[in-house]
């Protein structure tokens, strides 16, 4: 990395430091002796912090953010280091830490992070240096360190009698789930066996069933490669059968089973589990819509005469699906404001949502009516679809402050949550759907034998109202 000081275009010194620069200069001071951690450390509200220094790609100072509408708090906006634009996260605001007033063309103290193939700039009180330790020494988080989320720590550790709270920027940044998670979401999954293989584990239990039985009754394996799939899906997939999905599943599964031959049906890695669900998506899902399926979706939409038309789009991903929701509602709907929430629980998403960029070839199709040409020859959204979509960081299944909604569109999200989590959000879908608004799942997903749901094919798609 480029060790001389550059300048941003607020004309502030940029000081890149790189991991090796930042370990020599800490080992000049005398400040590590064997260690196999290094972190840069910094403050937040008075209490310190640290970071691992692999995930720092550079420190430097800036200001004059460029604001991005419709963004969380937490985002300042986006800013220009050397060419490359990166979102800029006030991790403060984010944490809920008070933020003392700004000033005008204050310059901000910027950890540059690099996560997977994303920079981002994140803005803290203080950088102070880099600190040396053996990973043996770092204790299991406790809320008790701090004022952020116990799940966001990865442990304390003690150096020169200064405690550090280390934050794991990976689960900040992405949406994970651990082994161990998925076990406890397992838990949560209640497998009901068939007939067959409850009477004959029930009689093999209290030794009944003599032995001549057991041969005449074997146990039928296809059951059984079922109930592992079921568990293969969860724990590799973190894909949960409930019966939002379970008739998709058993019809996948006999497939399935059809396509391995000798291989075995049961899911051996998340590959297996990949290709497992490949099936499953919906059309479209995570690129832009054809117009034969912005037409679909069109025609499944009820007539409605509010000036205000609410959609809640948990799930939205990279913003694809949001931003093609309220082209079509504004098509359907062209005299109504639009509002639609799309909520998101990986950061990275939620955070270059609002800057996602259109291809020559989309804008000049369907989209063509919501799309203008910037100076540059590029394609962005007419203001008025950008203001109609809020980005939000945020999970479903936790109560939010959403007002009542003319529209649900979940594809291929609830089954994605733990059966206690899809029951949840099942009953938020209740309370929020006024009683002539419908819900829209993924096109193998459904709302069950839910009596208070009805359901309505139009064309090739399912759309739910509340009877």
């Amino acid at each position: 990395m480029d060790a001389q000081n550059l300048q941003n275009e607020t004309g502030a010194a940029v000081a890149p430091l790189s991991a090796a620069d930042a370990i020599d200069l800490a080992q000049e001071k005398g400040e590590v002796s064997i260690v196999d951690y290094k972190m840069i450390t910094f403050s937040l509200a008075g209490k310190d912090y640290g970071i691992d220094i692999m995930e720092v790609k550079e420190i430097a100072k800036a200001g004059r953010f460029t604001y991005v509408p419709n963004t969380m708090p937490f985002v300042l906006g986006v800013y220009n280091l050397r060419g490359d634009i990166i979102p800029i996260i006030d991790f403060r605001i984010f944490f809920n830490i008070p933020v003392p007033e700004r000033k005008n063309d204050e310059l901000e103290n910027l950890l540059i992070v690099t996560v997977g193939e994303q920079t981002f700039g994140i803005v803290v009180d203080e950088i102070d240096t880099v600190v040396g330790i053996q990973k043996s020494t770092i204790q299991p988080p406790h809320p008790l360190f701090g004022d952020i989320n116990i799940k966001y720590i990865y442990g304390v550790a003690e150096s020169n009698k200064h405690l550090y709270i280390l934050l794991d920027i990976d689960k900040i940044f992405t949406s994970r789930i651990t082994k161990e998670d998925a076990a406890k979401a397992m838990k949560q999954q209640t497998y009901v066996p068939p007939v067959e293989e409850r009477v004959v584990q029930e009689a093999s239990e209290s030794s009944v069933v003599s032995e001549s039985v057991k041969e005449e009754k074997p146990v039928d394996n296809s059951d059984k490669d079922y109930s592992f799939v079921v568990t293969g899906l969860a724990d590799l997939g973190k894909f949960y059968v409930t019966d939002v999905n379970e008739r998709w599943v058993k019809e996948r599964f006999a497939a399935w089973t059809k396509e391995r031959g000798a291989k075995g049906a049961q899911l051996q890695n998340a590959a297996d589990a990949e290709a497992f669900l490949t099936p499953f998506w919906s059309q479209n899902t995570g690129t832009w819509w054809s117009s034969a399926y912005a037409d679909a979706v069109y025609k499944l939409l009820p007539d409605n005469t509010a000036k205000q038309i609410i959609v809640w789009n948990p799930g939205c991903g990279k913003g694809y699906e949001s931003y093609s929701l309220a082209c079509i509602l504004k098509k359907r709907y062209p005299d109504a404001r639009i509002r639609v929430y799309a909520h998101e629980i990986d950061l990275l998403n939620v955070s270059n949502a609002p800057l996602l960029s259109i291809p020559a070839n989309v804008a000049n199709d369907w989209y063509a009516p919501y799309v203008t040409k910037k100076a540059n020859g590029e394609y962005t959204f007419t203001q008025d679809i950008k203001d109609a979509v809020m980005f939000e960081y945020h999970d479903c299944t936790n109560t939010n402050a959403i007002p009542v909604v003319d529209i649900v569109f979940a594809r291929d999200t609830i089954s994605f949550l733990p059966q206690a989590a899809q029951a949840a959000v099942i009953n938020d879908f209740e309370e929020k759907v006024k009683g002539n608004g419908i819900v829209i799942l993924g096109e193998n997903e459904s709302l069950g034998n839910r009596t208070n749901w009805g359901e309505k094919l139009v064309g090739n798609l399912v759309v739910y109202n509340k009877q």
